[in-house]
């Protein structure tokens, strides 16, 4: 199944908050990240496209449609793909439990590791008190995280002019307006209290554009990141071993090298420690298995 020969092969891979659709998305660097990584399965865990963005203006480079074209080039050899939407998105809801060239549209759903762990997989937005009950307030946050993308844009120029090291003032941002009207940590409540309701030992959601890899209790919060600014994933190797990516961090510093992902060497500051059994390739065991969450 694998694409290229140097590839990391993972059992499944957790993409989500990628935001096809708009000026902000890192979609570039996503391609080089899917040329990297091969995988059995693959979530995409909501706001892959923009639908928000694209109702207001229509903007689609050929990045945007080659990143497309490479996931579904991975469906035919063979990957699977589950798409779970979130809100900016949301027009697939109105798709569920059907199926779109090889493509599973559900709205959330239980993705059993191969330790046998079940993880809820879900975007997260229906716990975002902003998104349910005040739209209007939604969408003006989202202009301002806009805004402020295009303000990051030009304020690093001026710091690599000054010697300094990048900053995210959109990330930051988006943060700081997370925690003042949603509470980023009751966010994550919310999703754990979820998981144990689905009798799940984890959750892997997105929508907050903050990657994280913690264990709350004996449940595992994960949270994918997103495609605009932390460029970050979730994988999980043959052994049932979770990791986060941080893809972007990592080709900062090894662009010299141009080193492949699978055969980086130690020692590796952005990029969390393989699983051996995901150092090299392996045979693919069975397909990983999910249900759909009543």
């Amino acid at each position: 199944m694998a694409e290229d020969a140097d590839a990391l092969r993972v059992r499944t891979l957790f993409l989500s908050d990628i935001h096809l659709g708009t000026k902000g998305c890192q979609a570039e660097l996503l391609l080089d990240f899917l040329r990297e990584v091969d995988a059995d399965e693959i979530y995409l865990v909501g706001d892959i496209v923009d639908g928000w963005k694209l109702r207001s203006g229509w903007y689609w480079p050929q990045s945007h449609n080659d990143v497309v074209q490479k996931l579904l080039r991975k469906v035919r050899k063979g990957s699977r793909l589950v798409y779970v939407p979130g809100n900016h998105d949301e027009f697939l809801r109105d798709f569920l439990d059907m199926h779109f060239g090889g493509i599973e549209i559900q709205d959330q759903l239980l993705h059993e590791a191969a330790d046998g762990k079940r993880y809820l997989v879900i975007h997260g937005d229906q716990f975002d008190l902003v998104v349910r009950h005040a739209r209007w307030l939604a969408l003006l946050g989202d202009g301002a995280y806009t805004a402020a993308l295009f303000i990051n844009t030009h304020l690093n120029w001026v710091r690599r002019r000054l010697g300094l090291t990048y900053w995210s003032l959109s990330a930051w941002a988006k943060l700081k307006v997370k925690n003042a009207v949603n509470f980023i940590g009751r966010f994550e409540e919310f999703l754990i209290a979820e998981a144990r309701r689905a009798e799940a030992n984890g959750v892997i959601c997105g929508h907050i554009h903050h990657a994280a890899s913690r264990m709350v209790g004996d449940m595992h919060y994960l949270n994918t990141g997103d495609w605009v600014e932390s460029c970050t994933a979730v994988v999980e190797h043959y052994d049932g071993t979770m990791e986060v990516i941080r893809f972007a961090e990592w080709k900062r510093t090894h662009a010299e090298t141009a080193q492949p992902l699978a055969s980086r060497s130690r020692p590796v500051s952005p990029v969390e420690e393989l699983a051996p059994a995901a150092r090299s390739p392996l045979p693919a065991p069975s397909a990983p298995s999910a249900r759909a969450v009543a």
